[in-house]
């Protein structure tokens, strides 16, 4: 098992994971992480099993925005997974952006995609990994919550990001050995 850290945003994500794929040829490439969550939707430090993404950030101004976004959007295909999932997990679509939640977008995130969660990194990751047909396991845990009346807690509060991505990233890496086990 190799750890690599790829940064921060899309482009990093791709190219970090792209890099990661050509050097090593994995089985199976895992992605841990953060991800900011919706208040009232998903609880601070939740795990979400990601099984589907959609970049949401694609504004087309000569053409159709929809059909970009589609074109982007992808469906992870978790059946090599052997058994039963090793812990307490929400498998859910999570959205991406380069940027954080803006909270007036979360009404439209929940009823457009059915979203509870976004993060900068994962939709570009699945991605990559789709069009090199890698297998890959995204487990991201909610770090901070962002509610649309009242903002993100960790905005302008570094601090409380910190302190929740020190919680998420214990807690995701107490638990990869049980996922280890369910890789082929």
């Amino acid at each position: 098992m190799i750890f690599f850290h790829g940064g921060w945003g899309k482009v990093s994500a791709a190219g970090s994971t792209q890099y990661c794929i050509d050097k090593w040829k994995p089985k199976a490439l895992i992605n841990i992480g953060t991800c900011g969550g919706f208040k009232g939707d998903i609880g601070r430090y939740d795990i979400v099993l990601v099984d589907r993404t959609a970049i949401y950030d694609i504004k087309e101004a000569m053409g159709n925005s929809e059909q970009a976004i589609a074109d982007y959007s992808t469906a992870i295909d978790l059946s090599w997974l052997s058994g039963s999932l090793p812990t307490a997990v929400r498998k859910t679509l999570l959205v991406s952006a380069d940027r954080d939640i803006v909270p007036s977008e979360i009404r439209e995130l929940r009823e457009k995609y059915h979203a509870v969660a976004a993060d900068w990194e994962t939709g570009a990751i699945a991605y990559t990994c789709a069009r090199n047909r890698q297998r890959v396991l995204i487990l991201r845990g909610v770090s901070d919550l962002v509610a649309p009346d009242t903002g993100g807690e960790a905005y302008g509060n570094l601090k409380a990001f910190e302190e929740g991505t020190k919680v998420v990233m214990m807690k995701l890496i107490n638990q990869l050995p049980r996922w280890l086990e369910r890789c082929p």
